[in-house]
């Protein structure tokens, strides 16, 4: 997930305990989710939580982009 960003995301979760918990929650999601895919399980939680992590992701990228911006990179 954003390999262009992969510097800055490394400095984020080394300093920033909520960036931290949010690329983990987004992580653990993923492996939810093929997990979940593999099971066969029903598509509307599959999808919620596909939503969920797609939150997460665009929030990740917000302060991404943030942290670029403050630190003038």
């Amino acid at each position: 997930m954003f390999h262009e960003h992969r510097e800055i995301i490394t400095q984020l979760k080394s300093r920033d305990n909520h960036f931290h918990n949010l690329f983990d929650k987004h992580n653990a999601l993923d492996e939810e989710i093929a997990q979940l895919e593999k099971a066969h399980a029903d598509q509307f939680e599959i999808e919620t939580k596909k939503k969920e992590k797609l939150r997460l992701k665009d929030e990740i990228y917000d302060v991404v982009i943030k942290y670029k911006k403050d630190n003038n990179l």
